[in-house]
Parts: C-alpha cells; structure tokens; sequence
C-alpha cells in the first residue's frame, strides 16, 4: 500500500508564491498535507553560481496524482525552471496514509 503515495517538492521564491500553491493544491485535493519550510539554495543557473533563500514545499500525495499536481505546479510557478520531483512513499504509517488517501480523492462528492 505504501507505494500507493508519495512526496512531490517543489521551491518557491517567497513565502506568498509558496502559501498560494500549497492553498490550491490541497483546495483541489490533489494534496492531503503540503509543508513549507524555509531554505537557503546554491545552484548554478546559467552559467552563474547562484545562491537565494527559498520556500521548500514537500506535497503529499499519492502517487497516480502525479501528472496532475506537476501540470498545476506548471500552471502556477513563476520560475522557468522549477523543481518538481516524487519521492516514493517506501514504508509509512497505515492510518497516516489512510488518512492522504482520503483527503485526496479528487471527484469523489466527499469534498
């Protein structure tokens, strides 16, 4: 069961761009739970070594929700270039994850 979910992170540039994602997401039932937490980055962004606080949104969802969480992502980041990743869900508690996949059927009439 616990392959069923996943962790998808993004990055954002304020804390308001990351608060209105994290909204949306969860208002659409696309995410049980996004946390933000504050960060500081280094990468390198063409060509020159860039180094920026960001906001660190780590979604959880479940992992055929994927496709649509990245096309909203997409939809609604102001980066060029954004971070979008999953990260499987190997082991977890079963009544948190009872708990992500009930507040994550997107259509279901229960929202």
């Amino acid at each position: 069961m616990s392959e069923s979910f996943c962790i998808i992170t993004t990055t954002c540039g304020s804390r308001a761009e990351a608060d209105q994602l994290a909204e949306l997401l969860v208002a659409r039932k696309l995410a049980a739970c996004v946390q933000i937490a504050e960060i500081s980055s280094t990468y390198r962004w063409k060509g020159a070594l860039t180094q920026k606080p960001e906001f660190l949104l780590l979604i959880k969802t479940r992992t055929d929700l994927y496709a649509e969480v990245e096309r909203v992502i997409l939809g609604n980041h102001p980066y060029e270039l954004p971070e979008i990743l999953q990260i499987p869900i190997v082991q977890g508690f079963p009544p948190y994850l009872a708990w992500v996949e009930e507040n994550t059927r997107v259509g279901d009439g229960k929202g």
